[in-house]
């Protein structure tokens, strides 16, 4: 049967449909109209909508599996000639050309305009006319020209203090003090744009080339095969503990039984991690299943709340108005652009910096391991959120998830909090303390999930960077023996995973050489740290923004009060 034949799309005529409410992204150089199949998405609608107006198919290769992606070509309505130039997608405040009565003819027609409209956008390596017209002026990358890199470098020549402790004389006088923290902005940008490759098209398109050919030699050394061999070990290891939580339990020693329960749980989640990706069986169905029972019916977590937070935290890694992984506020803040009380586009509010926050934050880094210890009691809140709320896709093929886990979630709060919590252990106190040591036992996940990302570049350097160079940027490895392998379950190699997240984990070291020679051949710096440096990095960085904080409270105070000591002292 020969292949449908698709009309070509203008970028104008694609700009006009994104305007009109669709939700348009390319995909190997055809045009994919994503609405009928938003509400029905398993991995959750705010995964599809940051890929609007952009070519999606490095994201949707990666996190796809081939039967996906085949039957995602039913939404395909046109294809595109040429090299596609990335709109900012609406939910992150693109803005688009409503259609005219000539782009109705030229979507119609179709039309040879993606070269031609993207050479009169400046040929700026980091913005073009498309993306100018989906948002404010950037004052770092609305300049043009071959030398942008180096004016930009000399302009900021004078903001190059330490980041940790600016000057006063930086702030300029707006009663708000954001200038202080557009002068942080332009210096952690200006530090990325001088450590990772330029932005410009061949470099990225080169880059993008060497990650598929890279994809291909994996595939060609079989590591996208799961190691059943492994999971015998794992489940081995996880009978062993639960059996010991039972034992200790009956035997009334109600220490050792949480700590046996907790590790039972910390062990769990790397599992359900990989089921979540699809890398155990590679089946879509058979795959969450296993990851309900593990993570509703054994963990009390919901797998499909995970799902909808995962798959977002994998396009838009540690960027703060969209990836809730980095979204912690008013507890925690990566970064100094929390500050501007900025709105979540996952969760749908403004975090606002206000004066939990100011007091939250000034103490970040001695109350980030505490914060830790009770991360698995904010994961049932926001598991039951997600049930309740029914946020997950109620129609389509996984319709059914969401009541298996209902099922589930059942289940647990009755097996643990009324079988074990409440009819095993004869009092109160014991109660509270089964109930905290189990709880607080599985910190390590939480801290291994931070320690990959919160030491990392948080800075927006525009929508023409490539995917791989943008996880690379914002992500982390962690250095262990491999004997250790099993305490950290694959989450220290969250570079090689975030390149391809369904490398099933047990074949994740196998490739780490791989994504080193790459980035070595590229120009990307690949991060590895020890598990000991890693920590003192992530705090390090919370430091960092503490200090921060405290400037530019110091600095809010010193204009407030009417004595701005930039006046008469301003350097020309």
């Amino acid at each position: 049967m020969a292949e449908r034949e698709y009309p070509v799309l203008s970028r104008r005529a694609i700009e006009g449909l994104i305007a009109d409410g669709r939700n348009i992204f390319i995909v190997d150089q055809y045009v994919f109209k994503a609405d009928p199949w938003l509400q029905y998405h398993p991995g959750g609608d705010k995964a599809i909508l940051h890929m609007v107006g952009r070519d999606a198919t490095s994201e949707v290769t990666a996190l796809h599996s081939r039967e996906a992606r085949e039957q995602m070509n039913r939404y395909r309505i046109g294809r595109i000639e040429g090299r596609w130039t990335n709109f900012v997608p609406p939910i992150q405040g693109g803005k688009f050309r409503p259609s005219s009565p000539c782009d109705n003819h030229d979507r119609l027609s179709g039309g040879d305009g993606i070269e031609k409209e993207a050479s009169e956008d400046n040929l700026t390596p980091t913005e073009s006319s498309s993306s100018a017209s989906s948002r404010e002026p950037s004052p770092i990358f609305d300049s043009s020209g071959t030398h942008l890199r180096q004016r930009r470098l000399a302009d900021d020549v004078a903001l190059r203090g330490s980041p940790s402790a600016p000057s006063v004389s930086s702030v300029g006088p707006d009663e708000d003090g954001m200038s202080y923290l557009d002068t942080i902005t332009k210096e952690k940008t200006t530090l990325d744009l001088e450590k990772y490759p330029p932005l410009d098209f061949a470099t990225q398109d080169s880059i993008v080339a060497k990650y598929r050919d890279l994809d291909k030699r994996i595939r060609a050394e079989g590591l996208y095969e799961c190691n059943y061999g492994a999971y015998a070990v794992e489940v081995t290891r996880y009978s062993i503990l639960f059996a010991l939580f039972a034992v200790f339990l009956h035997w009334g020693w109600y220490v050792l039984s949480a700590v046996c329960l907790g590790a039972f749980w910390h062990q769990l989640v790397f599992t359900a991690h990989d089921a979540g990706h699809m890398g155990i069986t590679h089946d879509f169905h058979t795959d969450t299943v296993i990851g309900i029972i593990i993570a509703d019916f054994l963990g009390g977590l919901s797998l499909g709340w995970w799902k909808r937070n995962h798959n977002v935290h994998h396009i838009v890694t540690n960027a703060p108005e969209h990836d809730p992984d980095i979204e912690h506020m008013p507890f925690m803040a990566v970064s100094h652009r929390f500050f501007q009380s900025i709105r979540s586009t996952y969760y749908d509010h403004v975090m606002e910096y206000d004066a939990v926050a100011k007091v939250m934050l000034r103490i970040q880094p001695y109350t980030y391991y505490l914060l830790l210890m009770f991360g698995r009691l904010n994961l049932y809140r926001l598991s039951w959120d997600f049930l309740v709320m029914g946020r997950g896709p109620r129609k389509g093929p996984a319709w059914w998830h969401r009541w298996l886990e209902v099922a589930g979630q059942t289940f647990f709060w009755t097996w643990y909090f009324y079988g074990v919590v409440y009819c095993s252990i004869p009092n109160n106190w014991d109660r509270f303390i089964f109930f905290l040591i189990s709880h607080v036992v599985p910190m390590p996940v939480h801290a291994q999930i931070c320690l990959s990302h919160f030491a990392m570049s948080t800075s927006d350097l525009g929508p023409h960077e490539s995917f791989p160079q943008k996880m690379l940027r914002t992500t982390m490895d962690i250095d262990c023996p491999q004997w250790l392998d099993f305490f950290h379950g694959g989450l220290q190699f969250q570079v090689i995973h975030h390149l391809y997240p369904r490398i099933p984990r047990h074949n994740l070291r196998r490739t780490q050489k791989l994504v080193q020679e790459f980035c070595a051949e590229v120009g990307i710096p690949y991060a590895l740290y020890g598990f000991v440096d890693g920590n003192r990095q992530v705090v390090g960085t919370l430091a960092e923004v503490s200090r921060q904080a405290a400037m530019l409270a110091k600095c809010q105070k010193v204009i407030s009060e009417g004595d701005n000591p930039l006046h008469g002292h301003r350097h020309h």
